[in-house]
């Protein structure tokens, strides 16, 4: 992922200004994500490289859900993480859809982990690299829950992770997509955590969840320009995608930083400013305990 983020420190309300760099850019008009019905087409998902997007209309893709976040320490093969504007515009120019996707670790350093705090950490990143990347307000980003949890572990750890997660997406004028196994997506959409539905195999037991936006069958792949991409059955017309546009505002000095994972290995101070070194936002975010306060009042509010 790239250091993104807060620039200075500043009141709960400047949280909203993220909404700034997510005004640029086309949003297709917005539908509930449909039950599982007809299949509508096919998306893909990858981040060993970047695939032209000629070369995915030409594969008969409707577009591709793509990273807002950095590749983890030690992932060098990662190099399609995070998604950049380069590939979204180019996207656009072949008339194709992006949807954004958060995922930063895995397994043993899984995101959701530390609950609530892990929202803390992971939405502000995941809202300024969408932005970056042209992305629009209004259109979800994918939180990914890449495991088979226990109720317990949703319950005590995701539950939290997920309604942090969507207070931090709602402030900055976007919405809450859940990437998940068929539990996830019953008890996140039960919990009314989610507004779209991204549904892979592990411990699903062969079932499609009748939410499901989009499918991500087991071990489905493709190659593509070289590069390993994963086939997903999308259920909806409206599945999270947007186009970027070339009026979308890009931060200086981005590209260069794609590959800094400083910020992820370090100690995050909650009351500092987290700096893109080298970087001005245009827009302002809190300092993570200004989001944590945020986050407490609105758990207060729902219990």
């Amino acid at each position: 992922m790239t250091n993104v983020a807060i620039v200075t420190a500043m009141d709960r309300r400047s949280f909203l200004k993220a909404s700034v760099l997510a005004a640029a850019g086309a949003v297709v008009d917005a539908q509930p994500a449909s039950a599982v019905g007809p299949i509508v087409g096919t998306v893909i998902d990858y981040s060993g490289g970047v695939p032209s997007a000629g070369s995915v209309k030409a594969a008969g893709h409707l577009g591709a859900v793509r990273y807002v976040s950095e590749r983890r320490p030690g992932a060098d093969w990662m190099v399609g993480k995070p998604v950049g504007r380069a590939e979204t515009a180019d996207f656009a120019a072949h008339g194709l859809g992006v949807a954004s996707v958060y995922q930063f670790g895995r397994a043993e350093t899984a995101d959701w982990l530390p609950g609530a705090a892990g929202a803390v950490q992971h939405a502000p990143k995941a809202i300024a690299l969408h932005a970056a990347a042209g992305g629009p307000k209004g259109r979800p980003i994918y939180v990914a829950i890449d495991d088979n949890p226990t109720w317990d572990q949703y319950a005590g750890q995701i539950r939290p992770y997920l309604q942090g997660f969507k207070q931090a997406l709602e402030a900055a004028g976007l919405r809450l997509g859940v990437y998940g196994n068929y539990n996830v997506i019953e008890w996140a959409g039960n919990d009314g955590l989610g507004e779209f539905f991204w549904m892979h195999d592990w411990g699903s037991g062969g079932r499609i969840h009748p939410r499901t936006t989009i499918h991500q069958p087991a071990k489905r792949t493709a190659t593509i320009d070289g590069v390993t991409v994963d086939v997903n059955n999308v259920y909806s017309r409206d599945w999270g995608q947007w186009n970027t546009t070339s009026s979308a505002p890009l931060i200086p000095g981005l590209d260069r930083l794609l590959n800094d994972t400083s910020l992820s290995s370090r100690f995050i101070n909650m009351d500092a400013p987290i700096t893109i070194p080298g970087v001005q936002l245009p827009f302002a975010l809190p300092t993570p305990r200004e989001i944590l306060q945020i986050l407490q009042r609105g758990a207060a509010l729902s219990s």
